[in-house]
């Protein structure tokens, strides 16, 4: 678990094995220690041009160490958080500066070849169905997995997400390739008298008929990659590209909110800026507008 791992990793830094005895000292020490650089100091990240950790995993491992001691304050066995909330502006009201300030990068998406070469390099209906329903629908690789028989509506052309993440449901709509793609699948590919009513289930092998895990999702694409010759391709990108692409097609930025399951619409502003075409286009039609009231208001 990763949080285990970065607990293990700052206690191994600051050299002590007790909580009780962990001090703000220890935490910015640990801090300085990961964003030294590593090993090759000559070495930079292009993305930020640093030589440590990235602040992203430092933020990470920060916030394993402060729940930690959150709960530990909350049982008793210490007196106070030793982690920083953030440095103190110098304006009063105004909220701390975080003590590690994590770049926002633009997920990457897949161009319309990509996408093409990944379907075709896709072995079966059920593999098919389940980079449709990621690409058409938005849906989470975990969402994918979750999904049951009784959830899914080939009438109205959507699915249900019964525990999408942080237990959050809602219905999605999906394109019909993707219900042509699952047909195939329950017609021609799915074993009978499967013990479970999960959708995606192993075809193959001594698990055949059970849900299929994590780990297999990640093999079924790394192998759809290599054959279609793809450097990326993640669940995570094909869920990023069709968020993308509908919001480029003019989808509102609250309904691309609710395809996605995003609990905040902040989270959905990422899409706002993830199309240079797409702000070129907003920026004239508003300039249009603009400049015939402009013109209205010269005569």
């Amino acid at each position: 678990m990763a949080q285990a791992f970065d607990l293990k990793v700052f206690f191994a830094v600051v050299g002590k094995q007790e909580p009780t005895v962990v001090t703000t000292t220890d935490v910015l020490s640990f801090i300085e220690q990961q964003r030294s650089p590593r090993r090759g100091a000559n070495v930079r990240r292009l993305a930020d041009g640093e030589a440590g950790l990235a602040a992203r995993t430092v933020k990470r491992r920060l916030s394993s160490v402060s729940g930690l001691f959150g709960y530990l304050v909350a049982r008793g066995v210490v007196a106070v958080n030793p982690v920083p909330r953030g440095l103190m502006t110098r304006r009063p009201g105004r909220p701390a500066v975080p003590l590690i300030r994590a770049p926002r990068t633009l997920p990457r998406i897949l161009d319309p070849a990509e996408v093409s070469a990944l379907l075709g390099a896709l072995r079966t209906a059920r593999d098919r169905a389940m980079v449709q329903l990621m690409l058409l629908g938005g849906l989470r690789r975990c969402e994918v997995l979750g999904l049951r028989l009784s959830e899914v509506d080939p009438g109205q052309r959507r699915v249900f997400v019964a525990d999408g993440k942080g237990g959050h449901q809602r219905l999605v709509p999906v394109a019909a390739a993707f219900f042509v793609s699952l047909a195939t699948y329950l017609a021609d590919e799915r074993p009978a008298g499967c013990p479970t009513d999960r959708v995606f289930v192993v075809l193959k092998g001594p698990r055949r008929g059970q849900g299929l895990s994590a780990a297999g999702v990640d093999e079924i694409m790394a192998g759809a990659r290599s054959r279609a010759g793809l450097r990326h391709a993640t669940c995570y990108e094909l869920r990023h590209t069709c968020l993308t692409r509908l919001r480029e097609a003019g989808m509102a930025l609250e309904a691309v909110q609710a395809q996605a399951g995003h609990r905040s619409i902040e989270t959905t502003r990422i899409y706002l800026h993830l199309s240079g075409d797409w702000l070129i286009g907003e920026y004239h039609k508003a300039m249009d507008v603009l400049d015939a009231l402009g013109s209205g208001a010269q005569r």
